[in-house]
């Protein structure tokens, strides 16, 4: 392996606190959103989740790589994080299964990778600052000038970036016989939420970012979905106007992620940047029609303003984070309509949440 290869780099982030490391394959600059993730598994499905576009991942756990990549194992066509800083990363794999290793992956991608980076401490001095910009280097004897081209990042607080990864293009996705056809908005959607739509009878027609909802209703499907993706919310006037028409027709709606904050938004209900956000896949979710706990898969760096969720008279918060009691899922009361933050297609993750799939067909059954 190329273990001669590795050079000296670094962790530069925004408000000038550096963690050095060496570089993995790669030598060049990366610029992102500094953020982690604290699941054990599922990396590969980490490293292609469009909603990951423009962010630096740090991984909690302390070995990356060890169960190499596989080909079925992505969310979309390439890596959607901007470079990714872990402990141990393993040039060698053990899993028969595996196409090839991490290393391969990443440089096949032409993306950065930092390890022998104290993560325990970066991850800790996130927690406390709150995530930032930062960019992750080769350039050790250039501090100065990274931070002059750091300077410049624009913050994801405003920052619309459902049109860097959604598809240009219409497609379909199923078997066209199937009993119900959904119009999914592509703001940036993971593969394993159209498996899981298309294995419950659904043929789905997926349209691109800025789609008009006269384009979707053209299609004549029996219900709507908006996907998850990065970046802020707010900015997506389009997708909001789509949600408002989908809602004055009171047609079956479903958002997960980013578009359940696109949902909230077209009601009247602000969204704000988190300190940290949630990216994992163990965090607690409690049903409060059920009463039933979940353990779910996160990944959001935005939230929506429980205290307006709470005064608004059409919505009813159906699911709360049980670590700091964010809104973790609404319904529209005089509408077919609800929507999660969390993603039940879980990929990686717990299946707890996989009736959230069920409900909407069950929704589109009953219109």
């Amino acid at each position: 392996m190329k273990y001669t290869q590795r050079k000296k780099a670094l962790v530069l982030l925004a408000d000038g606190t550096i963690f050095y490391g060496k570089s993995i394959g790669m030598e060049g600059t990366s610029f992102g959103e500094v953020c982690f993730n604290t699941g054990t598994t599922g990396y590969q499905e980490i490293f292609t989740d469009p909603s990951y576009y423009g962010q630096l991942m740090v991984t909690t756990n302390a070995h990356i790589g060890n169960y190499g990549a596989a080909n079925d194992e992505v969310e979309s066509d390439d890596i959607k994080i901007a470079g990714l800083i872990c402990r141990n990363f393993s040039f060698e794999y053990s899993r028969p299964a595996a196409d090839e290793s991490l290393q391969s992956f990443f440089e096949r991608h032409n993306k950065m990778v930092i390890s022998d980076v104290d993560t325990r401490a970066l991850v800790s001095y996130i927690r406390e600052n709150g995530a930032m910009n930062a960019v992750i280097s080769t350039e050790v004897d250039n501090i100065e000038g990274l931070k002059k081209q750091l300077a410049e990042v624009p913050s994801m607080n405003g920052l619309e970036l459902a049109s860097q990864v959604s598809t240009t293009e219409p497609y379909y996705y199923g078997e066209e016989s199937a009993q119900y056809k959904i119009a999914a908005l592509d703001i940036g959607i993971k593969k394993n939420i159209l498996r899981n739509l298309a294995k419950r009878g659904a043929y789905i027609k997926v349209f691109p970012y800025n789609a008009k909802f006269e384009e979707l209703e053209a299609f004549n499907p029996d219900g709507y979905f908006l996907s998850n993706g990065p970046g802020d919310p707010e900015p997506l006037v389009e997708a909001q106007e789509l949600a408002k028409e989908v809602l004055k027709r009171d047609l079956p709606l479903f958002g997960i992620c980013l578009g359940h904050q696109v949902i909230a938004l077209a009601n009247g209900i602000s969204t704000y940047k988190m300190h940290n956000g949630h990216r994992g896949i163990n965090h607690p979710v409690k049903n409060l029609l059920s009463g039933k706990g979940e353990i779910t898969s996160q990944n959001h760096g935005f939230a929506i303003n429980r205290d307006e969720t709470e005064a608004n008279p059409n919505v009813e918060i159906t699911h709360l984070h049980l670590n700091d009691d964010t809104v973790a899922g609404i319904r529209i009361k005089d509408k077919n309509c609800f929507s999660v933050q969390y993603h039940p297609e879980a990929s990686p993750g717990p299946h707890d949440s996989m009736y959230l799939f069920d409900q909407f067909i069950e929704n589109i059954s009953k219109n």
